[in-house]
This record gives structure tokens, C-alpha cells and sequence, in this order.
């Protein structure tokens, strides 16, 4: 009985302990000021070239964000660009996961084209 019932807790903690704040993410975003290439609402950006992240899936935010932090070291894995490289070095990865549940709930103007 104690087994089942402890066993149901750490289940029960799992969902909880891993889920991202989209409201910590929002404060995360504006202290790095991602707007400032990103455009505002992270939807406009200031060069073609920048990529709109509004409203895009938050497990892809976070495995790009999560690959400039390892950078170039890692061919499979790693993004290498020297300014986002930069600006993510100093977020944990449950930071990383807070920006990306934010930005994914920003109404983003993504069209599928058929």
C-alpha cells in the first residue's frame, strides 16, 4: 500500500515539476530583449534573415534555443552562431523552457501554402 501510494505521488510530481512557465519565459524574453532582432511581438524581424519565433511549437523554441547554448563543439547537435550562441549562454535549461512555452503563445502569422 505504501509503495502504490508513494509511487503515485512521483507520478503524479512528474507533470508539475517539468512544466515550463510561460510567465517566467515572458520575463526571460524581455531581460535578454530577444524584440531588438526579433521584431516586436518576436514576429517582425529586423533583417530577413532573422527568423519570426512567434507562435512556433515550444519543443522546437527549445531545441534551438537549447543548440546555440552548445554551439558549434557539436556537429549532430549544435547551432553555430555567434550572437545567439551569446545571448543564451547564461539561461539553465529550465529558463530555456519558460522562453519557449512564452514565445509559443504569441500569436505568430505563419501560413502553410498548398
Amino acid at each position: 500500500m505504501k509503495f502504490a501510494l508513494i509511487t503515485a505521488i512521483l507520478l503524479s510530481s512528474i507533470g508539475v515539476a517539468q512544466a515550463a512557465s510561460a510567465d517566467k519565459g515572458k520575463a526571460l524574453v524581455e531581460k535578454a530583449n530577444c524584440a531588438s532582432c526579433h521584431g516586436a511581438g518576436l514576429n517582425a524581424p529586423i533583417l530577413p534573415a532573422y527568423p519570426k519565433l512567434a507562435g512556433q511549437y515550444p519543443d522546437y523554441l527549445y531545441y534551438a534555443l537549447r543548440a546555440y547554448q552548445v554551439g558549434g563543439s557539436n556537429a549532430q547537435f549544435g547551432r553555430n552562431n555567434a550572437v545567439m550562441s551569446s545571448q543564451v549562454q547564461s539561461f539553465s535549461d529550465a529558463d530555456l523552457q519558460d522562453m519557449a512555452a512564452y514565445i509559443s503563445k504569441l500569436p505568430g502569422n505563419f501560413v502553410i501554402k498548398k
